[in-house]
């Protein structure tokens, strides 16, 4: 495996790739002094510069750990033929393109594609369209390469050249801001990026502890890992892999999780969303308690009461009935009825009193008309957060990290409001499609934060492109609401992690996450490179499963068996089956329905599949295994005996 990158990403990939699948790594960085890195720490008020200076020494002391990732360093300033050449390309299996420029990884790829057509490419584009074509220009020329004669490879097959992940020559494009977003939108909703996305659907793998005796836990879609028993493991909570039986268990049996008394376990759950709705309305059309502000209405409210206390005081003074009264009131209010010339004084004092509110009636009505004018203006554009908004997240920066993150909250329905102090900026558009309720201005400002509702909100998600920005965020957000659930985006992986255990022994009952974008998207992009559609990798204590997509045809271990004679334990288990929409999922896979629609046009998912369903060659199903056992299955021969 051959990666090249000028960022933490390059590094973060390199160490996934050893560490998970235990692969052979050539490194490309440009040089120590000209590597792109945004500054870990910069300007910061008052408030955070102790923990700033807390976190800058525990980093110092951290040093670089992501340099020991690859087996090979390579350093050179832009990716050349004779660069690539030098790396290796021609005899790799797959090559990483992760420049934060998107111009240099398409002259790279194209450079690459011509060097060595079955090689595998990774890509890093951030322009969806432009990445759509460049995908399929690549593959198409890898397909033209290898029909006139350039040989095959061991994993070449009729799907070689075509985009398909099993095969040599494939190219995929992936952006590191739709690959980080489904994680840091799960940590602001369930507190973890434990998170798999499996066709649009999140599915997170969450530790539970033992259940108490004569309670029956909730076994959730299925159990995919036993945890250590602490109590006679020498490892403790992070069971090695020399623990034996006392460590954890990945995949279990049936008989195995029963026989496991007084041990926690790791379940898989669908990421579901249960805080308040959103706010009714129509498109276009904003709420009526929008129209109008809070001081507006109770002048409103106020002027009515005073009409109603004449109506009722001229009634008495006359004896009219109500109604009546209630109508000689109004045309003395508006100043059309005949003067009380002959009437006794009462109602003339009456008629005087009504004028006067009528003159105090005149200005509330022009703001009236003013601020529901403005109100619908505005709700082309932009709108404010509705009174009375509560349990929502606020979303700091409209970048493009910021934006993705944004798309798929609402995927959720989950109400959103944005801070962003560019009006300018990429997400604005996105924001005003979705009418998504956006506060302009700085967020280190005073009075920002309080005007997104900070006090009433569920969680934090700091996600703009200045470390200290988000860091000051959420300080002050804190220093609102103690334990406010936060979620930070920091550049730097060790940083990352000095600001969170930092915040968690400041803050011991609040949720602090702080998420490094490299770190939540390399897994993507390693499973990309390994040619397979691998989902996402879930770590259990010192081991980690693997989630992938996979074609049962040519697999022996599935193709004919029953989903519970394909289950292996320690190696594999098949989690959900894809079926065509408007299929029965019940005439297919028996009991179980669908979780919910896929993100593929036409098909879906279906879990929960009895064990007596026959997997057929037509089928693609969903699964979870170890790293040994995905090998296994696919047949690529493990690195590492002794890895799992």
């Amino acid at each position: 495996m051959v990666v090249c990158g000028d960022d933490g990403l390059a590094h973060r990939l390199a160490t996934e790739l050893r560490g998970v699948y235990r692969e052979q790594v050539t490194l490309v960085v440009p040089p120590s002094g000209r590597r792109v890195r945004q500054p870990v720490v910069g300007r910061a008020r008052a408030a955070s510069a102790a923990l700033l200076d807390m976190v800058n020494a525990a980093v110092n002391r951290s040093g670089n750990g992501d340099q020991g990732g690859a087996d090979r360093e390579l350093e050179a300033t832009e990716p050349t033929e004779d660069v690539l050449a030098d790396a290796g390309v021609e005899r790799a299996t797959a090559l990483a393109l992760v420049y934060d420029d998107d111009e240099t990884n398409i002259r790279a790829a194209l450079t690459a594609r011509r060097l060595n057509p079955r090689l595998r490419l990774v890509l890093r584009l951030y322009n969806r369209r432009l990445g759509q074509h460049i995908e399929e220009l690549l593959d198409q020329s890898a397909a033209l390469a290898t029909r006139d004669g350039s040989g095959s490879g061991p994993d070449c097959g009729p799907d070689a050249g075509s985009g398909a992940w099993s095969g040599f020559g494939s190219t995929t494009v992936l952006s590191d801001a739709d690959t980080a977003a489904p994680a840091l939108a799960a940590t602001a909703l369930v507190g973890t990026s434990k998170i798999v996305d499996t066709d649009g659907i999140l599915l997170r793998a969450v530790e539970r502890h033992p259940p108490a005796p004569g309670e029956v836990a909730d076994p959730g879609l299925c159990t995919l890992a036993l945890l250590s028993a602490t109590s006679n493991d020498p490892a403790g909570t992070d069971g090695s892999e020399d623990s034996g039986e006392q460590g954890p268990q990945l995949l279990p049996d049936a008989a195995a999780v029963e026989a496991a008394t007084g041990r926690g376990t790791v379940v898989l759950e669908q990421v579901s969303y249960s805080g308040p709705p959103l706010p009714a309305g129509r498109a276009g059309v904003p709420a009526f308690g929008e129209l109008f502000s809070r001081r507006l209405r109770w002048s409103l409210a106020g002027l009515a009461a005073c009409v109603v206390a004449l109506a009722v005081a001229l009634m008495v003074v006359t004896g009219d009935h109500p109604l009546h009264a209630t109508y000689v009131t109004l045309l003395d209010l508006f100043s059309i009825n005949e003067p009380a010339h002959n009437d006794d004084v009462g109602r003339q004092i009456l008629q005087l009193l009504s004028g006067f509110v009528g003159l105090l009636l005149l200005p509330v009505l022009l703001a009236a008309v003013l601020e529901a004018l403005g109100t619908f203006r505005t709700a082309s554009s932009l709108r404010k957060p509705p009174r009375g908004l509560g349990g929502h997240v606020v979303l700091l920066g409209l970048g493009k990290i910021g934006t993705r993150v944004l798309t798929r909250l609402r995927e959720m329905d989950i109400p959103v409001v944005c801070v962003e102090a560019d009006p300018e900026a990429r997400g604005m558009a996105t924001a005003r499609r979705l009418r998504v309720p956006v506060v302009l201005g700085d967020v280190t400002q005073e009075g920002v934060l309080e005007a997104a509702k900070i006090h009433r909100a569920h969680s934090l998600l700091a996600l703009t492109s200045v470390d200290t920005t988000n860091l000051e965020a959420v300080l002050y957000a804190r220093s609102v609401r103690s334990r406010l659930r936060v979620v930070l985006r920091l550049y730097d992986d060790d940083f990352a992690t000095a600001v969170y255990r930092t915040l968690r022994a400041a803050h011991p009952r609040a949720l602090t996450r702080s998420r490094s974008v490299t770190h939540l998207a390399a897994p993507s992009f390693a499973g990309a490179m390994m040619g397979r559609q691998i989902l996402g990798a879930i770590p259990v204590e010192r081991r980690v499963l693997l989630f992938a997509a996979v074609e049962v045809a040519g697999h022996p271990q599935l193709e004919g068996k029953t989903v519970g004679e394909a289950f292996r334990a320690g190696a594999w288990r098949v989690l959900a089956l894809e079926v065509a929409d408007g299929a029965s999922g019940g005439g297919r896979a028996g009991s179980g329905g669908p979780v919910g629609s896929s993100g593929s046009v036409g098909s879906r998912l279906v879990w929960e599949l009895p064990d007596t369903y026959v997997l057929r060659g037509v089928d693609r199903v969903v699964l979870a295994a170890t790293r040994r056992g995905l090998a296994e299955l696919l047949g690529r021969r493990a690195r590492h005996g002794s890895g799992v």
